[in-house]
């Protein structure tokens, strides 16, 4: 066989049978092994699928009436097969000045010509961003520059790591369009990209870049520059568009039918292009229900990318819905794309349609529980009140006019209504003032529209904010609505509700005064013959003060009832304020006070501060060691615990290094200011007990509230949605509030009742008369403090010669800086030792990460504790940072008060600010003896709670359709 092979014949059959044999097995391969997934690589080459976009689902209201649809979208398509090369400049031409003329938007060349001169589209954005941070900005070029002076102005560091600037920064809300990594703008990164697609210098200027891609695509010279770039819109957005010519290229979205007709008309002169119909949504009633149906919006968010591009397929270009319904319900609403397939070329290119098709299927329907009707009524006569209410107006009603105090208050300009059925917890109605169009949204909002949106006074935490859901989101105090439970717990507790007591006018407890409305407006009394009823109907603070503290205060005797303000808030618990109402889009709860909770919270600001002015009052050997500083300020803090007295105090802080000068100030600061305040009182009693204090719910906790009063103690979950494409949704069942007895809700009812027919009741004017019995309860909540005026900097200049004379600007400029170079250092400190604990953290995970059978618990612990160590420090930072530690009018204001020696206090400051108005609260239910519906209306800075009982009257009219006799129209007509 050896010498065989030596034959140089025999080694060439060899050599030939060798690689028939490779051959052999490499095409066996192919064919048999690979077959299958090679054919399918070669159709898939030859096939292409364009997905046709699915209507979304539309929403419903409870009887059908259409809220939020779809309608026919016109869409400029080119299809690049069907247009002759020969053919496109001509078109392109055509077809831009077309859309301009018509004012349509389409897609845009980035290189723009005005008056002769060229621009890069990036540059202009650029530059219309840096004018829009104001003064300052507008000459920065440099994107690092431009970065560093925002730094400059927001955090108060030196050297600070570029990517840790960044992370406080978005911490702040401050999101600057600029790439950190490379230090560029996002809009110079785009653009770069662009002219390295073309392979153009990046410095190459627009004219001369303009030149050169014209000439690569040699475009006639016949043609103006001006008709080149229309040429260049498309063929720049072709080239884009890759090997992806199968794919019809859209020039323009949602235009209008009459553009659409021409460019249909125009179809001879137009090969390629051609107009396509599209779902888009569309919310047939406007602003009807905005916030409970939400808006849709671009995914951008890092969840939403998660959650939707690579959980369910979605396209990063696709619009979601980002609210309300439209964002619960999103994979509901949204429906499956359908898929037209067509044959292509090697280059991508359209050779063939298929009959292949899958019909796009629709998104599921919903119906919510929403009366449209009912809901347009809300809306409406809420406007209507705040604006007669701003203007001290009557608010006209064939039901009888309402004409509110001639007190303007102006500052009435916001507002929601709730209404639900008692027996379901169907919401009814859910509006807000003010409130936004979805449509803004539908195919992307706008730059300008979006600013639109936002309050004008961004200091001013109840401005107007049309994005914002009040009904859902605010809590604030009930007022005297929350009386009704008060009144409850007492008689579970052995009142009797027929009991009376005497308006004792006011109760004084050391300098402060707690009295009944009458004594504060009018210097009056309610009377002798106080009961649960009349106390109701009238709103006496005096009755529920003595339930308060299970003390008569005009006899001075106890009642001996075993109640106290504990008792009133169990009962707040049980019917649901402070929980969650179980409404499917996001709402807030902050739970019910806990009194022994006051003096957790005084500690903690009392730590705060201590550690906020710690230069002011302790030694150096104290400042210099973190330790030693922290370990002095919880000794102080855990004092209060005891609330000595100021003599002891006193000796105590001469021992433990606080500055001799300043001992008896910082005595006199934590006792009085703090540890005095520590204990709960009666005062904190009185003002729980008549809604007042740290209440705070929201207008839809209420109207569960209500409702569970009105159906006999079923306190419901509330729910928007009735049905879900054929699905009937089914709430939970109710749950029982056990009471000691179940008859005691109809003394409740029976007060109620009066506050509209009683002879004294607080909204009888409105429903005296009215043909179906109400049952009601008005709550005037007190807003505390100072509405905060757009520019505190502006607000101290104006007012300094009367806030402090005897100092100048100029010193109160020196001690500014002075301090916040001072904060500056604190917060320097706060950051070596964040990046200190953060070494150890990565000291400890490293020495642990090699661990064959992981970390034990002793090691797992001790990690922990070093992660919340620095998840402490890093929100020090962060609270200072976002909180206005550092703002200038913050520091004005802290100088002011060192350079007066703490004579001129924070509320002289701001004693030339507008207080807040009282917030209006409305609560009801009807009919009274088989209720049905429940309305809550706040106002916000609405002035009385009666401000509210209009819109409640004109919705319960609408749900109970009713009408006025037909001689009382012509009287009124008459009148």
């Amino acid at each position: 066989m050896i010498e065989k092979l030596k034959d140089r014949n025999n080694q060439i059959i060899l050599g030939f049978v060798i690689i028939f044999l490779i051959l052999f097995v490499r095409l066996s391969n192919l064919t048999i092994v690979e077959g299958e997934k090679r054919r399918e690589n070669s159709e898939n080459i030859r096939k292409k699928d364009i997905p046709i976009v699915a209507p979304r689902g539309e929403i419903k209201d409870r009887n059908g009436v259409l809220i939020a649809g779809n309608v026919p979208s016109f869409t400029v398509q080119l299809v690049r097969s069907e247009l002759p090369k020969k053919e496109l400049e001509e078109v392109a031409i055509k077809l831009i000045d077309l859309l301009d003329r018509n004012g349509e938007k389409h897609i845009e060349f980035p290189i723009l010509i005005e008056d002769g001169n060229y621009y890069y589209s990036h540059d202009r954005d650029i530059e219309n961003w840096l004018e829009s941070l104001g003064k300052g900005y507008e000459n920065l070029k440099d994107a690092e520059a431009v970065f560093n002076k925002i730094v400059e102005e927001n955090l108060p560091f030196e050297d600070l790591e570029k990517g840790k600037a960044q992370e406080y920064l978005i911490a702040m809300n401050i999101t600057p369009p600029i790439s950190v990594s490379k230090m560029k703008f996002l809009a110079q990164i785009e653009k770069e990209s662009f002219l390295n697609s073309y392979r153009l210098d990046i410095n190459i200027d627009a004219k001369e870049a303009f030149k050169k891609i014209r000439d690569k695509y040699n475009i006639s010279t016949g043609y103006s520059d001006n008709d080149a770039r229309k040429i260049l819109i498309i063929k720049h957005a072709l080239k884009q568009q890759g090997y992806l010519q199968y794919f019809p290229l859209r020039i323009a979205s949602d235009i209008s039918e009459e553009s659409a007709i021409l460019i249909e008309e125009d179809g001879m002169e137009l090969p390629g292009i051609g107009v396509a119909i599209e779902p888009k949504r569309h919310y047939q009633s406007g602003n009807l229900a905005a916030h409970v149906i939400g808006y849709l919006g671009k995914i951008s968010r890092e969840w939403e990318i998660k959650k939707y591009v690579d959980e369910y397929k979605y396209s990063k270009n696709d619009i979601i819905g980002k609210t309300g319904i439209e964002g619960k319900y999103e994979l509901v609403l949204r429906g499956q794309n359908g898929v037209k397939s067509v044959e292509v070329d090697t280059y991508g290119r359209t050779v063939n349609e298929l009959e292949e098709f899958i019909k796009p299927m629709p998104g599921k329907d919903i119906y919510l529980t929403i009366d449209a009707k009912l809901q347009k009524i809300a809306e409406d006569n809420l406007e209507y009140a705040l604006e007669e209410v701003r203007k001290g107006g009557t608010f006209e009603s064939k039901w009888g006019d309402y004409t509110f105090s001639d007190k303007t208050l102006k500052n009435a300009t916001s507002g929601a209504v709730v209404a639900v059925d008692v027996k379901t917890g169907e919401i009814l109605a859910l509006a807000n003032y003010p409130s936004y169009s979805p449509e803004l949204f539908a195919t992307g909002i706008s730059n300008k529209d979006y600013k639109s949106l936002l309050p004008k006074n961004k200091r001013d935490p109840i401005a107007p904010r049309p994005l914002y859901n009040i009904a859902t989101f605010t809590a604030v105090q009930p007022g005297s609505t929350f009386k009704m439970l008060v009144g409850l717990g007492a008689i579970e507790n052995g009142l009797d509700p027929t009991r009376q007591f005497v308006d004792g006018k006011y109760i004084k407890i050391g300098d402060k005064t707690f009295g009944s409305w009458m004594w504060n407006d009018y210097r009056m009394s309610h009377g002798s013959n106080i009961d649960l009823y009349k106390a109701i109907e009238e709103s006496v603070n005096y009755y529920f003060f003595n339930l308060s503290m299970d003390y008569d205060y005009y006899k001075k005797k106890p009642l001996n009832l075993g109640i106290g303000i504990n008792t009133f808030l169990d009962y707040a618990t049980k019917f649901g304020l402070g929980d969650k109402t179980g409404i499917e889009i996001r709402e807030v709860s902050y739970g019910v006070p806990d009194p022994e909770g006051k003096a957790r919270n005084i500690k903690y600001l009392l730590k705060r501060k201590l550690e906020a002015t710690a230069k002011n009052y302790f030694e150096d050997e104290i400042l210099n060691d973190e330790e030693k500083l922290s370990s002095v300020v919880s000794e102080i803090v855990n004092w209060g615990d005891e609330n000595p007295s100021r003599g002891k105090i006193i000796r105590d802080l001469k021992n433990i290094g606080v500055k001799e000068e300043k001992i008896y100030e910082l005595a006199d600061l934590v006792k009085y200011s703090y540890f005095n305040q520590m204990k709960f009182k009666e005062g904190d009693a009185f003002n729980l007990s008549i809604g007042q204090g740290d209440h705070a719910y929201t207008p839809i906790q209420m109207a569960r509230y209500i409702s569970a009063i009105a159906n006999g103690g079923y306190l419901n979950d509330l729910r928007l949605t009735k049905k879900v494409g054929d699905e009937i949704v089914k709430g939970k069942p109710a749950e029982k509030i056990v009471l000691k007895n179940d008859n005691n809700l109809n003394h409740i009812k029976k007060g109620m009742l009066k506050v509209t027919q009683g002879s004294e009741g607080t909204a009888r004017k409105l429903f005296k008369d009215f043909p179906v019995k109400v049952a009601a309860k008005t709550g005037t909540a007190q807003r505390f403090g100072k509405i905060p005026p757009e520019s505190e900097v502006d607000y101290l200049k104006q007012y300094l010669s009367q806030i402090a004379p005897d100092i100048s600007f100029e010193s109160i400029n020196s001690k500014s800086l002075e301090i916040l170079n001072q904060r500056k250092e604190e917060i320097s400190k706060l950051q070596d030792e964040l990046e200190k604990i953060q070494e150890e953290l990565a000291a400890l995970e490293q020495a642990n990460s090699g661990s064959e059978n992981g970390n034990d618990d002793k090691e797992q612990k001790e990690i922990n504790n070093v992660r919340a160590r620095r998840d402490r420090a890093k929100k020090k930072i962060i609270t200072r940072l976002t909180k206005g530690y550092f703002d200038e009018g913050t520091r004005m204001r802290e100088a002011i008060k060192q350079l007066t020696d703490n004579r001129v206090t924070d509320e002289d400051i701001d004693r030339f600010k507008e207080d807040y108005d009282n917030f209006a609260w409305f609560v009801s239910f009807a009919p009274y003896e088989e209720p049905e519906i429940a309305i809550v209306t706040l106002l916000f800075q609405g002035g009385h709670g009666g401000y509210g009982a209009p819109i409640a009257r004109e919705m319960f009219a609408e749900y109970f359709k009713l009408e006025l006799p037909v001689e009382d129209e012509v009287e009124s007509t008459n009148n």
